[in-house]
């Protein structure tokens, strides 16, 4: 299994306390089924995280006229809603939710250039509320696609996740087969496009990151 430099702090960090706190109980507890019962515990909850940081080998195929899922997860919200924070108008949303056993990397949902990025700092309510999108912590990246278009893609912290991790720095180039980023322990993305965009998804449909088609421009 591959783990995504994202974790590796996280994991080398957690693995010290595994290693510490099993020498210990077993230098101090001197009873076999709750020295065992600790250990099988910790090395199941040790093995989650790491399960977490998963990388997936995947083949991207890139299309500048396809937008791709820039997450695994769970799509919640496709609807027509106001944009308030850089295209000032009405955009076709689409929102996909990850449980914290999904895969937490972020992809590219299409080709261009970043012409935008914000951080905000927010609360960490629950990411599937539609709330979540303007009052959790969250960064705001706007991708001016190959093909002319324009789209604006959202990570939100949930209730778990305390920390986004983003690679996108403005006028770099964003490519559907690189990692946009990464958000820790359950999260959600939003995407904002064009309200002619032909939508390919529905509403509760499961999706795979760099895989799933979420729709086509017009």
């Amino acid at each position: 299994m591959t783990i995504h430099k994202a974790g590796y702090k996280l994991l080398l960090k957690v693995g010290l306390v595994y290693i510490l706190l099993n020498g210990l109980q077993f230098f101090f507890i001197h009873n076999t089924i709750a020295n065992y019962s600790i250990l099988i515990a910790s090395s199941i909850f040790y093995f989650l995280i790491i399960n977490f940081f998963r990388f997936p080998n995947r083949v991207i195929i890139q299309d500048d006229n396809t937008i791709l899922a820039p997450a695994d997860g769970k799509i919640v919200v496709i609807e027509e809603t106001e944009e308030p924070e850089y295209f000032h108008g009405r955009r076709l949303q689409v929102s996909i939710f990850m449980n914290i056993f999904n895969v937490h990397i972020n992809w590219f949902p299409v080709n261009g250039i970043i012409r935008f990025f914000k951080y905000h700092k927010g609360k960490f309510s629950a990411a599937y509320l539609p709330k979540s999108s303007v009052e959790n912590e969250r960064t705001s990246i706007v991708i001016e696609c190959n093909n002319g278009e324009t789209i604006l893609m959202r990570q939100i912290a949930g209730a778990m996740a305390k920390r986004i991790v983003s690679y996108t720095p403005i006028g770099g180039e964003a490519r559907q087969d690189q990692h946009a980023g990464f958000i820790k322990f359950g999260s959600r993305v939003d995407l904002f496009l064009p309200l002619e965009t032909k939508i390919a998804v529905e509403l509760g449909q499961k999706t795979t990151g760099s895989q799933t088609i979420i729709g086509t421009f017009k």
